[in-house]
């Protein structure tokens, strides 16, 4: 089943069909956001790499052949950065190593055969440093550690891809480009797919994947926890993406198997304004409050706390910046774009691994989020039904809850009519 983007102009392949590729050796196209680089990479194993394959690459794409390799295999090969680290201005921070060539076996290392050959080679791992030239015409990227739950690039995804089809941890990629020379974009890109029998997928639907079908956190410690609304047991979730620290306080019996109605859960994400200092510029501390009071009240259920959802993920310093922006009149989402910052980069999905770790599969969803229910389905999770959260609002927050609901889809009390 595919799936679309751009508002549901371009069609998009299953992840899972690009990595079937890409396990048989094959190559798909990947394309990036709007808001990013916007452009499509074409992309395969780099330990498949063959002389066609390569000449493929070289008559389609810009022809600056990349390869994706982790720190450690940067390392055995000794490739230092490009540039330090501190240096790199590319607009999108690649980190590009020193260039490289096949020593043996090849001869200017700039045909395909010979591309193939120093590709392949950086993909075997019993190949040492001193078996390349420097400089070359390959281009190793060294990609961050987490991949694209880490940094949503081409490198990361060529790396994904590669380890997912279960090849050797590095993978090729190389911007396409368009017969006048310009890089290929949406409907383009599509179409190129199409014409050459091409799996094509994002990297946001490559992120969604992961996120679906890969363990990130992992239980850390719990204990008791009275609270003025009533006991709770508190549990402690370590991610593994970056150690963040995530919560969830437990009333009664909520695994699955002991109960046959769907258990009342609220998602609250992080806000150090409103949850700790009470700022009455959000509603955020009161719904925090408001949630474990009816949980408490329910005798049974769950309130996970998301740390690093500061601001609706842009953090402490950026929200700071925004509400400074608000005050001289623009809205909550604007004063994001106004940063340069997106309106909302939340992600829920290890919300919903620490439900399924606690035993929760059926679950009635406290909030006016609308978004979090796509945020928390397909982690074997079943959402039957919603539950507003209202509380008293002070005027200084009136603004920013009607953009809220004008702007972002959020419901309230009228809406529940």
């Amino acid at each position: 089943m595919s799936t679309e983007a751009n508002n549901d102009t371009i069609r998009l392949d299953p992840v899972e069909e690009a990595i079937a590729v890409i396990a048989a050796g094959g190559l798909v196209v990947v394309s990036d956001d709007e808001d990013r680089e916007n452009e499509g990479d074409l992309i395969m194993a780099a330990d498949a790499a063959t002389d066609a394959s390569i000449a493929f690459f070289v008559r389609y794409t810009s022809g600056v052949i990349c390869v994706s390799l982790d720190g450690d295999r940067c390392a055995d090969l000794r490739l230092p950065p490009m540039v330090p680290p501190m240096a790199n201005s590319e607009s999108q921070g690649t980190a590009f190593t020193v260039t490289v060539d096949l020593r043996s076996g090849t001869t200017t290392g700039i045909s395909a055969a010979d591309r193939a050959a120093t590709i392949t080679a950086l993909a075997d791992r019993s190949i040492p440093a001193e078996e390349f030239n420097r400089p070359g015409h390959i281009f190793p990227l060294q990609a961050r550690p987490g991949g694209v739950l880490k940094r949503a690039g081409h490198t990361e995804a060529a790396l994904d891809l590669a380890r997912l089809a279960g090849r050797e941890s590095a993978g090729v990629l190389c911007e396409l480009v368009s017969e006048d020379g310009s890089m290929m974009r949406g409907p383009e890109l599509r179409a190129f797919a199409d014409e050459h029998n091409l799996k094509f997928i994002s990297i946001a639907d490559l992120i969604r994947y992961r996120r679906r079908s890969e363990k990130l956190v992992v239980r850390s410690a719990e204990a008791r926890l009275p609270t003025e609304f009533g006991e709770f047991r508190a549990y402690s979730f370590q991610s593994l993406l970056d150690n963040e620290t995530h919560l969830a306080f437990v009333k009664g019996d909520v695994s699955d198997e002991s109960n046959d109605e769907p258990i009342l859960v609220r998602v609250h994400s992080e806000c150090l304004t409103g949850d700790i200092f009470s700022s009455i510029k959000c509603d955020c501390g009161p719904q925090l409050n408001e949630a474990m009071r009816r949980v408490a009240e329910n005798g049974r259920g769950v309130v996970v706390y998301l740390r690093g959802h500061e601001g609706r993920g842009i953090g402490i310093s950026h929200k700071l910046r925004a509400y400074e922006l608000q005050d001289s009149g623009l809205d909550t989402v604007d004063a994001n774009l106004e940063l340069g910052l997106p309106v909302d980069s939340r992600e829920y999905g290890i919300g919903a691994q620490i439900l399924v770790d606690l035993g929760v599969q059926r679950l009635r969803l406290l909030t006016n989020n609308p978004a979090k229910f796509g945020g928390l389905e397909g982690f074997g999770i079943t959402i039957e039904g919603r539950e507003s959260i209202h509380v008293p609002v002070h005027p200084e927050a009136e603004q920013y809850l009607r953009t809220k609901r004008d702007r972002m889809g959020h419901l309230f009390p009228e809406d529940d009519q």
